[in-house]
């Protein structure tokens, strides 16, 4: 009767394993969920991050589009307006009263009758930056996420970044409910054209450089848009992008491999964020039979043939772990300072992380750097 105890410990494990997950969903799911407020005549003197949009959800009205999947793409444009009372990282929206003093407000909202409109509007706004600033950057979101949620990270994340380009995202239908996975991880393979669509519009209206930053899943989304460039148009990825950015990747590491492999050369430079204390992560991997995800990869021998570059910020993660690259004040210093970007990506191999404090390690092609705190987090 030994097997029989031994079936019994692995399916109550499993059990386990689905209740911690389930419970962290749900407990989740009961944080309010972001919301775009128009308030032009409550900001004055706050900083306006400028958002350029596009979606392949169901429209409802511009400051709120559904996860209802849509043929056709929207377009839009949104002036924000950040509050200077919050921390790095934090997003904060009105649930009741406006208060543009700890409050992310929308300006002004201007939703194009096409691709076409969108196009001249990115123009003019590329046009207006100095020259070496006429670049682009594409977030895409991630699992469980509605359409504010997307537009307010990525505001969130060029303001305290300090991005001097032009901020675009991408969002794609998300149903934004924490037990909706199977219909993200199929939303995501819908939305595969929309994105090579809107990078399409972005090199078109003359940025001279596009970079790609995607979340979750939607790092998957990113990696399976970049594949299919590659096969209509082999050579065209490198073309196109500039660079590559996957926060918290849940992406299956042989998967990821595979769509390497298809790609062929990877844009450069092609970073990934981890956290081995990415409890989403640690339990995506637990449910699918794996001992990690692409986004808490314990070992860089598994992707040691990839141009790639590692970053473990484990030591700045709190809470669930699962965006620690973009809401960790200690995270955001590091990387907002002058030439920090260039000095984690460089491919230094001799062990010297430049500006960042931490070390570095080389397997191979593969780069990994591990992030040291050195005042908090």
């Amino acid at each position: 009767m030994l097997w029989l105890r031994r079936e019994s410990g692995v399916a109550m494990t499993v059990v386990m394993h689905r209740f911690a997950l389930v419970l962290l969903l749900l407990l989740t799911a009961c944080a309010p969920r972001a919301q775009l407020v128009m308030a032009p005549g409550a900001v004055t003197a706050n900083p306006v991050e400028t958002v350029f949009v596009a979606t392949t959800r169901g429209y409802r009205h511009p400051l709120k589009f559904s996860d209802q999947r849509s043929a056709g793409i929207a377009w839009m444009r949104y002036d924000i307006a950040v509050p200077p009372e919050r921390q790095p990282g934090e997003i904060t929206w009105p649930t009741r009263a406006v208060d543009p003093e700890t409050q992310f407000l929308v300006t002004k909202a201007q939703i194009f009758d096409g691709a076409g409109g969108f196009r001249r509007a990115l123009t003019g706004a590329l046009a207006s930056r100095p020259a070496d600033q006429r670049e682009a950057i594409i977030y895409v979101h991630g699992f469980n996420n509605n359409f504010a949620d997307g537009v307010l990270r990525i505001t969130q994340l060029a303001h305290d970044f300090g991005f001097p380009g032009v901020a675009v995202h991408y969002s794609w239908p998300s149903a934004g409910h924490p037990l909706a996975y199977a219909y993200d991880r199929d939303s995501v393979l819908f939305a595969r054209d929309g994105l090579e669509a809107l990078i399409a519009q972005v090199r078109a209206a003359g940025a001279r450089r596009v970079a790609l930053v995607g979340h979750s899943v939607g790092g998957q989304l990113i990696m399976e848009a970049l594949r299919s460039m590659a096969i209509a148009s082999p050579g065209s990825v490198t073309r196109a992008i500039d660079g590559v950015i996957l926060i918290s990747p849940d992406l299956d590491v042989d998967v990821f491999r595979t769509q390497a492999a298809r790609i062929g050369q990877l844009p450069r430079p092609f970073g990934i964020f981890v956290s081995q204390r990415d409890r989403v992560l640690q339990l995506s991997a637990r449910l699918t039979g794996q001992r990690n995800r692409l986004g808490n990869v314990g070992s860089l021998d598994q992707i040691a043939d990839l141009d790639v570059t590692v970053i473990d910020v484990s030591g700045f993660s709190t809470g669930t772990g699962h965006f620690t690259a973009g809401s960790s004040p200690g995270v955001i210093a590091l990387f907002s300072q002058p030439h920090a970007f260039e000095a984690a990506f460089r491919g230094d191999r001799a062990g010297r992380p430049g500006l960042l404090p931490g070390t570095v390690l080389t397997v191979r092609n593969a780069t990994g750097i591990l992030l040291t705190p050195t005042q908090g987090r």
